[in-house]
């Protein structure tokens, strides 16, 4: 009988272990990825509110010269406004379409200058890629981004402190919303991870910027609008989101 007390009380620390180490690798893989606003200029935005039917469309790594002027004819065609998070290098090359984005009322994201892991890096470096991108992008369109996302979503408290001292928020994405894109997995790929789970205040994650031949992303675009405003989805920028997420905050602080 004892033996068999001791044989349970080992199964039950062997689960516990086993539970707390699960637990460990899930916060790992979405690193602060929760539903985060506050007027913290830093706060770490991934949603925004469940109670309306709004969504905030973002694309990553552009501007492309031939891709990111087809998703914004698309874009233009359905009346949705998207936030894109660009690459310094690639702004600097293609300036026009910066101020195309900007003129039919998109916002622009700073997402560094080359697209370095950042985690893996000085803050020297952090800073530099930071502050190089905020100033192209302001040469020319006279605007400053508000928010960042870093690339691959990796950022550590360096990046924080970074972003929060010119007052930017830093955004990453609703985690089952991004559908890999950049990756070329198939116009159905994309649609079917895009839509199988959508929720209120989901950010969508997708690429305007590829390095193969062809974007599937384009294809996807034009079945995934017109579903979604089928279903009454209003589409807005992520500022736009955060804004509407605080004013809810402090509506339900007042009551």
């Amino acid at each position: 009988m004892e033996k068999i007390i001791k044989t349970l009380n080992n199964l039950i620390n062997i689960t516990i272990i086993i539970i707390i180490l699960i637990s460990i690798v899930i916060c790992n893989m979405y690193p602060k990825a929760i539903y985060t606003f506050s007027n913290n200029p830093a706060a770490i935005v991934s949603k925004g509110p469940k109670e309306e039917k709004i969504l905030a469309l973002s694309f990553d790594d552009g501007p492309h010269p031939k891709y990111t002027l087809e998703i914004l004819d698309i874009l233009k065609q359905y009346n949705v406004r998207a936030t894109f998070f660009v690459l310094g290098k690639h702004a600097e090359s293609y300036p026009d379409i910066i101020n195309r984005q900007i003129s039919e009322g998109h916002e622009i994201g700073n997402h560094s200058y080359s697209h370095i892991n950042m985690k893996k890096v000085s803050d020297k470096i952090i800073r530099e890629e930071f502050e190089k991108t905020q100033e192209i992008i302001y040469s020319i369109s006279n605007i400053k981004p508000k928010v960042f996302r870093p690339p691959y979503g990796n950022y550590n408290d360096d990046v924080i402190k970074i972003v929060s001292s010119d007052n930017l928020s830093l955004v990453l994405w609703t985690f089952y919303q991004d559908s890999k894109d950049w990756s070329n997995p198939g116009v159905d790929v994309i649609v079917d991870t895009t839509l199988s789970k959508v929720q209120n205040g989901d950010i969508i994650l997708l690429h305007d910027y590829v390095y193969k031949k062809e974007s599937h992303t384009v294809e996807a675009l034009k079945i995934i609008l017109p579903k979604l405003i089928d279903e009454g989805y209003r589409f807005v920028t992520i500022s736009e989101l955060i804004d509407i997420s605080q004013e809810k905050k402090v509506l339900s602080n007042f009551n």
